[in-house]
């Protein structure tokens, strides 16, 4: 049966304080561990809040013997009712820094406010300044990762590690979703202008763009996610690829395919060619915003690209 906070006795509010330290310094080393090698100062950062974790278990552990003994009763936070529950980021594939970032400052500020209000709330007199204790070493947790941050995350280190997110950010969603966006914006214009063309009839153009932009996103989609597991290329999980790919490429798609819901065939076709131009724009903005590529030749690239496929839907229904 769990128990409430106030239904503990002093040894095991002192227990559950060791565990609970324990606990943590093991989610920093964890969390340093998983991030040495792309973001190392950061890293150096968790180290450091895991030592220190480490050293305030010990001056626990130091008090609990002195007024307990060494028989150190087992108490966890499952073991009582409304106690810290960490979100387990850890477990993630692909650690993001700022979800790492944040999550450190979530759980000092937790565990901070927790031990205050536990002190207010406490009767004995021992466990009130127990818990109160508890609360100030928290707070100096936080003041650590503030000095830790400026010792180790210098402009220098955290203008590195920007970079180092940035790509990862551009090799596991940027990457696979540009790959569909194009796929969806450029492949699907020939079947969807051949057969607005070919049957001059507005719904016919729609539901053939919808089908073809959902079973290219589909395909595309499983495509990207089949084709690399990430684990040696770094590129991510495959599952959050190929959705990043797969939605990308209907977007694409889709785009062209909505102006098809207006009834009139040539006004339908205008604000298609319309939001063609502006699918291509998009795309070219994007490859040069994140692939590096000058916006001048990606824009060419493009639109020549597109516009042949346009063409070549066009002259295919029309004749």
């Amino acid at each position: 049966m769990m128990k409430r906070l106030a239904d503990l006795t002093e040894a095991e509010t002192l227990a559950l304080a060791i565990a609970n330290e324990e606990e943590d310094a093991r989610i920093y080393a964890t969390f340093a561990m998983r991030m040495r090698t792309d973001f190392p100062a950061t890293a150096a950062v968790f180290d450091g809040m895991a030592e220190e974790e480490h050293r305030h278990r010990g001056l626990l552990l130091a008090l609990y013997e002195r007024k307990f003994g060494k028989a150190l009763p087992h108490m966890t936070r499952a073991d009582v009712r409304g106690f810290l529950r960490r979100n387990p980021v850890w477990l993630a594939d692909n650690l993001r820094l700022d979800v790492v970032r944040r999550q450190a400052a979530v759980m000092e500020l937790e565990a901070g406010q927790f031990y205050a209000k536990a002190a207010e709330q406490a009767r004995d007199t021992d466990v009130r300044r127990l818990l109160g204790d508890l609360a100030l070493i928290e707070q100096k947790h936080e003041a650590l990762a503030d000095r830790l941050t400026e010792a180790h995350l210098t402009q220098d280190a955290r203008q590195e590690e920007d970079a180092a997110a940035r790509r990862i950010f551009v090799l596991q969603i940027v990457q696979p979703a540009l790959a569909g966006l194009i796929d969806g914006s450029i492949s699907t214009l020939a079947p969807i202008f051949a057969a607005a063309f070919a049957t001059q009839s507005s719904h016919d153009a729609f539901v053939v763009g919808l089908a073809a932009s959902i079973g290219a996103g589909i395909s595309m989609g499983l495509t990207e996610a089949l084709s690399d597991d990430g684990a040696i290329t770094g590129r991510g999980h495959p599952l959050i690829r190929g959705i990043a790919c797969g939605v990308a490429t209907a977007i694409g798609g889709l785009g062209h395919t909505l102006p098809y819901l207006i009834s009139d065939f040539w006004t339908a076709t205008v604000v298609a060619g319309f939001v063609v131009a502006l699918e291509l724009a998009a795309i070219a903005w994007t490859r040069w915003k994140y692939m590096e590529t000058p916006f001048t030749s990606a824009l060419v690239q493009i639109v020549l690209g597109g516009l042949l496929v346009l063409a070549t839907g066009i002259f295919i229904g029309s004749s």
